[in-house]
């Protein structure tokens, strides 16, 4: 194997050639401490930075190179996550500085955020601990800058693994810290559904982020503590931080009301994200819903294919089949409609909408209306009349933030009142309500049982290719290229960051394999969620990738669902 002085040689020798003399460096160098690969090296100083790879290992057993015991899986996955923040804070310390044209001098990992994630910047195995990062090395227009590059790799490169990988240069206790409260939300998470819960808000949690566009805590200062209410107020003992009390959210119809800016919206993104586990000092990290939750919106202009919408929308004109409806541009009604059916295909237990972001007409029909427009002319039938249904007959739960339709206090189970952004049980209260006054409307529900008809996709229309050449890739958080098709997942607010979306359009590729003509859609994503969990992220593509990190299986589906040249062939129904 080479070590760090045949690099040296290696870029004395390409000093000011063409940028693609670069290319030689590919191979294994031993530094002290530690081995860099080098497996590709971008052709050109404008390529994104990101279409090269590099690669750090050291030895697990070092006894300077920090560690730590891991002998769970979310264990492991805290100490990677951890190590990519120690990785990236140790870059910005160095602040490597422009050295050239292009992205000349870039040294860069992909960016934890807020969530404690599986991801492929940093890779463990009982040996060897690997971190994957990205150097865009220095050129003078299109020639290679020799001395800048021998600055980076020689330089600081050994200094950021020095700064981030040592024992000495680690805070012990912040990595401890950081496991424990990924387990300990992992513990809080698994123990929802033996209490009937579908979500816990653990009281003095921090549920407001700095601003509409951060995902970072607003200070502590100035934002309120939650507080659960005492009706609502159970106490769960965690493996290490002890016994904890806060708001459990039963299983069934909640709704979450309020005046406008009084925290509702606030309340339901933090069940949206708590999918997830969160660092320490996010103020939400003893905060989890079930995995199997997914948000809910209407969203106009998106195609549906063969979906079966009949529990909401029947008798359409011109007797459009809605049992197997298609369409390349819903409504904000049938987007809505079909991506509570999507979800409930794919396995999803609990369903969260704002109506803010709801199709009214959709939602509710209100007295008034119903007056006007007899049921024979309307073919919607609203959610409100389906959403008890929904969970007596499939078991999905729903959590619904209102602002004016108090008709919904006679499906309800709990009614949560957030009030200068403290929760406040008024469930017996709604009920007086309606007690007190005349009822306002007449269910409409006519459409029988809430049955789901199972779709299986189909291989050939899904294609990755653009003419001979593969195109699989992202353009932002909310959507990927995929060959001629672009997939618009604007709907889809649970992607958090832009590696979760790289993943999801990998995994579509990947799943082609299973699409046999008779494998359904949640069977298929389940196959494609059990191989990562056995084998990694890296099975998703054909080349190993630092940029790649989990995600929920329910935007798998939804990435699939929104293909606009997807074919699917119905199966049968889903038995409830």
């Amino acid at each position: 194997m080479l070590n760090e002085e045949n690099l040296r040689k290696k870029l004395d020798r390409i000093d000011k050639k063409g940028y693609g003399a670069y290319q030689s460096l590919v191979g294994q160098y031993n530094f002290p401490y530690f081995t860099l690969v080098i497996d590709k090296v971008p052709k050109d100083p404008y390529a994104p930075p990101r279409s090269g790879i590099f690669r750090i290992q050291v030895q697990r057993s070092h006894p300077k190179i920090i560690d730590a015991n891991i002998d769970s899986k979310i264990k492991e996955i805290a100490f990677r996550d951890f190590i990519a923040r120690c990785f990236y804070q140790s870059i910005k310390k160095i602040k490597p500085k422009r050295r050239g044209t292009g992205h000349s001098g870039m040294i860069s990992i992909s960016f934890p955020g807020q969530l404690i994630l599986e991801r492929t910047s940093v890779i463990i195995n009982k040996d060897i601990i690997e971190i994957r990062f990205y150097i865009a090395l220095p050129a003078f227009g299109r020639r290679v800058n020799a001395n800048g590059a021998r600055e980076m790799l020689l330089q600081e490169l050994p200094e950021i693994v020095f700064d981030s990988l040592f024992e000495n240069n680690i805070d012990t206790q912040a990595l401890i810290q950081h496991i424990q409260t990924a387990e300990d939300a992992e513990f809080l998470r698994n123990e929802l559904e033996s209490r009937n819960l579908v979500a816990f808000i653990a009281d003095q949690s921090i549920l407001p982020r700095k601003s509409g566009i951060s995902d970072y805590p607003l200070d502590r200062r100035q934002a309120i503590p939650f507080l659960s209410p005492e009706s609502l107020k159970l106490k769960i003992k965690l493996p290490n931080a002890g016994t904890i009390s806060g708001m459990g959210i039963p299983k069934g119809v909640t709704l979450i009301v309020g005046g406008g800016f009084h925290g509702k919206s606030t309340l339901l993104n933090t069940i949206e994200s708590a999918i997830y586990n969160h660092v320490p000092a996010d103020g939400r990290e003893q905060c989890a819903s079930l995995a199997e939750t997914v948000k809910i919106r209407s969203y106009s202009g998106r195609s549906i294919v063969k979906t079966n919408i009949s529990p909401f929308i029947q008798n359409l004109p011109l007797e459009k089949d809605t049992s197997a409806f298609s369409t390349e541009n819903a409504s904000g009604s049938t987007s809505q409609a079909a991506s509570i059916v999507e979800a409930i295909e794919a396995g999803a237990k609990v369903l969260l909408m704002d109506e803010d972001t709801c199709a009214t007409n959709f939602m509710i029909r209100d007295k008034k209306m119903q007056e006007l427009v007899h049921k024979k002319d309307e073919p919607i039938t609203p959610f409100i009349d389906k959403v008890q249904q929904l969970y007596q007959e499939r078991g999905v739960s729903t959590i619904l933030v209102l602002g004016g339709a108090g008709d919904y206090f006679e499906v309800a189970d709990n009614v949560i009142q957030m009030l200068k952004f403290k929760p406040l049980d008024v469930t017996k209260k709604a009920q007086q309500i309606i007690g007190h006054l005349p009822k306002k409307r007449a269910s409409e529900n006519t459409n029988g049982s809430f049955n789901i008809t199972e779709r299986i996709p189909l291989a050939k229309s899904i294609n990755p290719y653009r003419g001979k050449k593969k195109r699989v890739k992202i353009s932002g958080k909310y959507s990927i290229q995929f060959g001629n098709d672009t997939i618009d997942l604007t709907d889809v607010e649970q992607l958090i960051e832009q590696p979760q979306t790289r993943a999801v359009a990998l995994a579509i590729e990947y799943a082609r394999r299973y699409m046999n003509e008779q494998m359904g859609i949640k069977d298929l994503i389940n196959q494609v969620e059990y191989d990562i969990s056995q084998n990694g992220l890296d099975i998703l593509g054909p080349r190993i990738s630092g940029d790649l990190a989990r995600f929920s299986i329910l935007e798998l589906a939804f990435a699939l669902n929104r293909i606009r040249s997807l074919q699917v062939i119905q199966k049968r129904q889903i038995s409830s």
